[in-house]
């Protein structure tokens, strides 16, 4: 898929505020660490798309993104970032999960989880919640080039491994690395693939 535009259409505090359309939409989501922006900014080949920060949880509104006039790039809150005080906390995850929950347009929800890592119960919980919810659902690990190989793969496996716990098939997978610029074209591929689908409903 080749980017030709993307404009920025609306931020929204909730579901009720977003942008009217029959267009399909990709919503990212993830803790406020994972690289959430800098994989943004790398899927559209633009460097100030999202904006990225050294500070948790920047990201506090959906945003909504229009791609080629096709499609629309969802931006959404991170969840369990630490500053945040449990009032804005919950606030925003009752917003992610009425637009995750109703939002007839979501082709797919990408969950980012950062490959360095075990497996985390927030990251944990929230991917089983959208899999008992049927929620149309993709994993990016990101960060892949802070691991050697063998060390991505054990992870990757451990993953799979404790998903498997709770799920006969699993979500599709993805590893990306911004600084190596992979992952990009396996993402935006599946994204065109859910668009066809998405079209034929």
């Amino acid at each position: 898929m080749q980017i030709q535009s993307v404009q920025f259409i609306k931020s929204s505090p909730d579901l009720k505020s977003c942008p009217g359309s029959e267009l399909p939409e990709y919503a990212f989501a993830g803790r406020s660490n994972v690289g959430k922006s800098t994989l943004l900014n790398l899927l559209v080949d633009m460097k100030n798309l999202a904006k990225t920060s050294s500070t948790p949880g920047k990201t506090r509104l959906i945003n909504h993104y229009l791609v080629n006039d096709l499609w629309y790039l969802v931006d959404l809150p991170g969840y369990g970032f630490a500053r945040a005080g449990k009032k804005n906390r919950d606030e925003f995850l009752i917003n992610i999960g009425n637009y995750l929950l109703h939002r007839e347009t979501l082709a797919c929800l990408f969950v980012l989880l950062d490959c360095r890592h075990q497996p985390l119960e927030n990251d944990l919980t929230f991917i089983n919640w959208c899999g008992a919810n049927r929620i149309p659902l993709a994993l990016v690990f990101t960060k892949a080039d802070k691991l050697p190989v063998t060390a991505l793969v054990k992870n990757l496996d451990l993953y799979k491994k404790t998903l498997r716990q709770q799920w006969e098939d699993l979500p599709m997978i993805f590893t990306a690395s911004s600084l190596r610029r992979t992952g990009r074209e396996e993402i935006l591929e599946y994204i065109e693939q859910c668009n066809i689908l998405f079209n034929k409903r």
